[in-house]
């Protein structure tokens, strides 16, 4: 059997902002493995470090960032032979030039950021399609038509303030698509738009996915979206990746307390349940101060006296499937 290699492999990345009042270790040593033609889900709450993981991958960093370790390798094809580099080595030319966009793609959570209001639709989607692969005008209407955009040589002539919510999103998406990107990154595209309009855009991700043979990372706190989409799940907490596993594995095994708190803070459709919704206690940890032992001690109802002294190891449940919890370790107390 063929050995599969990721198209993007991070390993040991940390990222933190420098202030007034000291350093912000916002990720803190994040490893993810992206392949071909599948969706990796990245899970947690506001804060956890998602989105700056992402953006690194992209060189989209704010200017008091620091990169303090790790490797970003990236796998492509290119004039025929295949290249591995390390993004985080690249300058910011080669980034522009060779991967921003035309390998690498990204759709933000708000489609009005990512548009410009004084340019028509079909001058922002043909910019980077002539820039890179020199395209013309019907490849771009046949783009907006890929996406669900119904007739589009007049929606061609549109501003953005001219379209909806779910159309301008679809319009990001296509120049995202447009140079037919090996990895497409998502951070929440779907948070700005209501919940029919939503589900459609999760389903042209999927087909366009499917089609294409594209790897996709996509970052949401909605565990919903990611039953729907994922094929690997990650889940972040206080900069770390504390549950990593496919989505049956997250879903139906869960073995961090986080992770635990997470999906018991889901609604129940049903509305068989009267109680209340539960919530996970506490606040996350200032990532300004130093975190001692476990990020999520103090927080976790069923912590161990070694949470507050040492960082729990990754321990493997399965060979896809592993979680940083002392929980796991062999003399633990067994918890249900």
């Amino acid at each position: 059997m063929e050995k599969r290699e990721p198209v993007l492999s991070m390993r040991d990345l940390a990222v933190s902002f420098q202030a007034s009042f000291g350093k912000i270790r916002a990720v803190r040593g994040v490893n993810m493995d992206v392949y071909p033609g599948e969706t990796v889900a990245i899970v947690g709450e506001s804060g956890s470090g998602k989105s700056v993981s992402v953006k690194t991958i992209m060189g989209i960093t704010a200017p008091n960032a620091v990169i303090e370790s790790g490797t970003i390798k990236f796998r492509f094809k290119e004039n025929g032979k295949e290249q591995v580099v390390d993004l985080l080595k690249l300058s910011k030319k080669e980034m522009q030039h060779r991967i921003k966009g035309k390998r690498i793609a990204m759709v933000f959570q708000d489609p009005m950021t990512s548009l410009d209001p004084t340019m028509t639709i079909g001058r922002q989607l043909t910019e980077g399609m002539c820039y890179h692969l020199h395209l013309s005008q019907a490849d771009a209407e046949e783009l907006l038509e890929m996406v669900g955009i119904e007739s589009p040589k007049e929606r061609m002539k549109n501003y953005p303030h001219q379209l909806s919510g779910g159309m301008r999103q679809r319009v990001v998406i296509a120049i995202a698509l447009s140079c037919n990107p090996d990895l497409l990154i998502c951070d929440e595209p779907t948070t700005a738009l209501d919940v029919t309009i939503q589900a459609r855009i999760l389903q042209l991700i999927l087909n366009l996915q499917k089609k294409l043979g594209i790897a996709v990372i996509f970052i949401t706190h909605n565990l919903g979206v990611v039953a729907k989409i994922a094929d690997y799940v990650n889940v972040m907490y206080a900069g770390k990746v504390v549950e990593t596993g496919k989505a049956e594995d997250i879903f139906f095994d869960p073995r961090h307390p986080y992770t635990w708190g997470l999906l018991s803070s889901m609604p129940d459709l049903t509305g068989d349940k009267k109680e209340r919704l539960y919530t996970i206690p506490g606040n996350p940890p200032n990532l300004a101060n130093e975190v001692k032992g476990d990020a999520f001690a103090v927080r976790n109802p069923y912590a161990l006296n070694i949470d507050f002294e040492e960082e729990p190891p990754m321990f493997e449940i399965n060979e896809h499937h592993q979680a940083a919890t002392w929980l796991l370790h062999p003399d633990a107390p067994k918890v249900e």
